[in-house]
């Protein structure tokens, strides 16, 4: 029998600007563009959060 895997698309990915929790040992983060507040509360450990970028895939933020 003749099983072949169907090749997967690589994910389309880009610099995403985000905001990371500066709290030691605390590791979470979210995109800026999905975030309610100019300056958000990390929603782990209610730390403060500073802007930086990671390589994420892509995502289109659109409403209507």
């Amino acid at each position: 029998m003749y099983n072949r895997k169907k090749q997967l698309e690589p994910v389309p990915e880009e610099n995403t600007k985000v905001w990371i929790c500066e709290t030691e040992g605390c590791n979470s983060w979210m995109r800026e563009d999905y975030t309610f507040a100019a300056e958000p509360a990390c929603a782990i450990c209610s730390g403060t959060m500073s802007i930086g970028e990671k390589m994420l895939p892509t995502l289109s933020n659109t409403t209507g």
